[in-house]
């Protein structure tokens, strides 16, 4: 479908006052042309490529938001799985490499740079379990990268050994960041059935199925999609639903045309739209605000999951038809510390974690940037991780954790993480565990409708 320049340009103008944005340009590039002998030798390789392709990003980026009055909130840098390129390092090998790519994420300057990343759902090798192992130590010592672990997927089931390796990697992720209320978790993402051209952090890696370099763009708009709601006044749901279609349409045609303008600008590939509604701090940027515009008291009440799937699939519907490429997540974000409605509603008392885990099935990712206590056991993290990854595993879905087990804070404290990250409300984990349960290891197996070749 061609894009009609006017018509964007006509969108943009009625949603400024919308919070609308193009909340990431996401270069993604292959590094398995970088492998050398040392680990020295294949940090520098990697360096220096992301800084030959990636270093106009920036720049362009800006040209593209002031050029079209389009704001761009981030320019991010997605890299293959380093467990992949290096493969055969020590842990403190790969914290080496991750230093080097900090390094270059800052050098051209980007926001983030994602894919200190590996795939471990059926089993992991010497270099995945390095670099897990290496996890805390990168995150707690570096500020641009971000990691990110797939540990199931409806194909293989659960590796349990790795989600309770998980579990203690956020457990001492938090304790190495304590000064700043345990943030580094902010950077660290557990996946299953993750796809591979996500643009955004702290999930984006470049798959082993992408070409050698690639632009992928995340758009935002929950804004719009609010303001929408409201001036759509008192119709029936399947007249919300076509309302809702129809502007996620014009903010995913505005995604694609910024993307392949970028395209142009670096010589880069045009690879997805990720048409994802990602929240911010801001009020009137919220999810959780568009449920209750529907009709919802507070978000988590009864109701709040029907409304939810509503919104998630009238937006994909029409990014759909705006865009013959979308990929990444592709739906509507519920990161608690990220949307002022949800740290209200979590204050209110009307969600809890039960009540998040149980919209993940309808929605994308999962339970993101939730502030847990930092008296929280890594086998209780592993424990909500598996709860998570059983979700994706039997809906065939993209599920995620991105908890913080905030250090010295109790339920009902209240921490800011600052900028996009927002700030929360430490929730109450239930009492009840299930050490016993997590320590059995092993994998749990796919599940029956798996079995589809």
């Amino acid at each position: 479908m061609p894009l009609d320049q006017r018509e964007i340009i006509e969108t943009i103008r009625m949603t400024t006052a919308e919070h609308l944005d193009i909340r990431t340009v996401t270069v993604g590039i292959s590094l398995r042309d970088c492998r050398c002998d040392s680990a020295a030798a294949t940090g520098e390789k990697m360096a220096a490529k992301i800084r030959r392709v990636a270093s106009g990003l920036v720049s362009a980026a800006h040209q593209v938001a002031s050029e079209y009055g389009t704001p761009i909130a981030n320019t991010r840098v997605a890299i293959t799985p380093l467990a992949i390129v290096a493969d055969g390092f020590s842990a403190s090998e790969m914290v080496g490499i991750g230093r080097d790519l900090d390094a270059a994420a800052a050098q051209i300057g980007v926001d983030y740079l994602g894919g200190f990343s590996a795939l471990v759902q059926k089993g992991s090798t010497i270099g995945d379990r390095a670099l897990m192992e290496a996890i805390p130590e990168l995150l707690s010592t570096t500020q641009r990268v971000c990691s990110s672990v797939n540990v199931a997927s409806t194909k293989a089931g659960i590796n349990m050994d790795a989600v309770n390796v998980m579990g203690h990697a956020i457990h001492a992720t938090a304790e190495k960041t304590a000064a700043a209320n345990g943030v580094g978790c902010a950077k660290l993402v557990v996946f299953c059935n993750v796809p591979e051209d996500n643009p955004f952090v702290a999930g984006a890696f470049h798959g082993v199925s992408e070409p050698e370099t690639t632009i992928n763009v995340g758009i935002s708009g929950p804004g719009v999609i609010l303001e929408a709601v409201r001036t759509a006044g008192d119709c029936d749901l399947g007249d919300l639903a076509e309302t809702i279609k129809r502007t996620a349409f014009k903010i995913t045609r505005m995604g694609e045309m910024v993307g392949r303008l970028m395209s142009r600008r670096l010589g880069v590939p045009f690879g997805i739209v990720d048409i994802s509604l990602a929240p911010t701090p801001v009020e009137g940027d919220s999810v959780a605000q568009v449920i209750e515009a529907m009709g919802i008291s507070r978000f988590g009440a009864p109701g709040s999951t029907a409304a939810l799937h509503l919104l998630n699939d009238a937006v994909k519907k029409g990014g759909l038809m705006a865009s013959s490429y979308v990929g990444g997540m592709s739906g509507a974000f519920i990161p608690v510390a990220e949307d002022a409605g949800m740290t209200a509603a979590i204050e209110a008392g009307a969600l809890s974690i039960e009540k998040l885990e149980a919209l993940t099935a309808v929605c994308s990712v999962g339970l993101d940037m939730l502030a847990i206590p930092g008296a929280t056991t890594p086998q209780t993290i592993a424990a909500i991780i598996a709860d998570e990854m059983a979700i994706g595993v039997a809906n065939n879905k993209t599920t995620a954790v991105r908890v913080i087990p905030v250090p010295n804070r109790s339920p009902g404290d209240h921490v800011e993480f600052g900028g996009l990250l927002g700030s929360a409300t430490v929730m109450p984990v239930p009492r009840f565990v299930s050490d016993e349960f997590v320590s059995r290891g092993g994998r749990i197996p796919a599940p029956a409708t798996a079995l589809t070749n």
